[in-house]
């Protein structure tokens, strides 16, 4: 399963959400992320998550990271191959706000509390979706 990782970065800081229906415990900290549609190029999809799940436009594709596989098990049996990237976003995004994805109409939509995080405190992203932080500082 392909995925697309978002690494937006500004002075510094790494944008990360927190889904406001579930707690801190079940989910934690994530970046902008999701599923490569068949036939979508994966920069195309990381600039489409991005939009998607945290209501901003903007945004343009800085760098492409890496790859790197993640089993995601037990919550799914899957392994997913995710192509990260470094996103910049254009203009003064607020601090805090609220997003949601509203996956098409096809089921409820998710929402989300985005919010700005220092680079060095990305190890805090949970399910392995800092394993290429490490890159942003080459």
């Amino acid at each position: 399963m392909d995925k697309a990782l978002c690494y937006v970065v500004r002075e510094g800081r790494l944008l990360v959400f927190r889904h406001t229906d579930y707690s801190h415990e079940e989910v934690g900290i994530q970046v902008p992320g999701g599923s490569v549609r068949p036939g979508e190029d994966p920069a195309d999809a990381a600039l489409r998550e991005a939009r998607e799940e945290t209501g901003l436009t903007g945004f343009t594709v800085v760098r492409e990271l890496g790859e790197v596989e993640y089993d995601i098990s037990p919550l799914r049996f899957e392994v997913q191959r995710r192509h990260v990237f470094e996103l910049a976003v254009n203009g003064a995004p607020p601090e805090r706000w609220a997003g949601r994805e509203d996956h098409d109409g096809e089921r409820e939509p998710t929402r989300f509390e985005c919010f700005w995080i220092p680079l060095e405190a990305a190890h805090v992203l949970q399910s392995g979706q800092g394993a290429l932080v490490g890159r942003l500082f080459d």
